[in-house]
C-alpha cells in the first residue's frame, strides 16, 4: 500500500526474491516515494508513505487464527536497508481496530545484511499516524498482522529486503550474520 492508495504518486512493491549464492530468500519491499499532492483531490493534505503488513490470518475451527507471542521479550527482524526511517508495524485484536503499534527500525549497517532485535515493550500505540494516549501494553497474546512502513516523506528511491521474522527472548548480537533459532523462539510467517 502506499499514498497512491489516497490518489498520491509513491509507486511500491513487495516481491520475493529467490536466495542466491551470496542472499538468502528474502522479501524486497523497494519503490518510489513522491510527495506530490493529487490536483483534482483537495481533501488530499499529505502523501509520501509505503508499507506492507501480511495479510489477516483466515479464520479457524476455533475462531480467529493470531500469533501468540506474550513469551516473547523481542521481535527479530534480519534485514538489509537503504538507511531510510522505517517503521516495524504491529497491529493486535484491540479494542481500537484502526490502532497500530509502531518501533523504529534501526539499520546500523546500510547494505549489508544484519539482525535488528526491538523489545516488544518499546513499541508505541498509534492510530493514523498520530501517538494515543494513554499508552495501552501491546496484547501480544493477539498479534494479527506485522509489516514496516516508509513514512518520512523524503521523495526518491527505497529499498528494503527482509529475509526473516522472528519473536525470540535472546537478545543475540545484531551484528551477527545467523542468528540460530532455539525452541525460545518462534518464526513468524504470513
Amino acid at each position: 500500500m502506499s499514498d497512491a492508495d489516497i490518489g498520491g504518486f509513491s509507486k511500491a512493491t513487495l516481491e520475493q526474491v529467490p536466495a542466491t549464492a551470496s542472499e538468502p530468500t528474502h522479501a524486497r519491499f523497494h519503490g518510489k516515494i513522491s510527495i506530490d499532492l493529487p490536483p483534482n483531490k483537495p481533501q488530499v493534505q499529505r502523501s509520501g508513505y509505503a508499507a506492507w503488513r501480511n495479510k489477516d490470518r483466515g479464520p479457524t475451527l476455533f475462531g480467529k487464527s493470531l500469533w501468540d507471542v506474550h513469551r516473547y521479550a523481542f521481535l527479530a527482524l534480519r534485514i538489509k536497508s537503504d538507511g531510510r526511517k522505517y517503521f516495524v508495524n504491529v497491529q493486535t485484536e484491540s479494542i481500537v481496530y484502526t490502532d497500530i503499534h509502531q518501533h523504529r527500525l534501526y539499520a546500523q549497517r546500510p547494505g549489508e545484511w544484519e539482525t535488528v532485535i526491538l523489545n516488544w515493550n518499546n513499541f508505541v500505540r498509534t492510530n493514523y499516524g498520530q501517538v494515543v494516549e494513554p499508552q495501552n501494553e501491546m496484547m501480544t497474546q493477539k498479534v494479527r498482522t506485522i509489516g514496516i512502513g516508509l513514512t518520512d516523506r523524503v521523495p526518491g528511491s527505497f529499498d528494503l529486503s527482509i529475509a526473516s521474522i522472528w519473536a525470540t527472548n535472546r537478545m543475540g548480537d545484531g551484528d551477527s550474520h545467523s542468528l540460530d533459532r532455539t525452541k525460545s523462539e518462534e518464526v513468524i510467517e504470513s
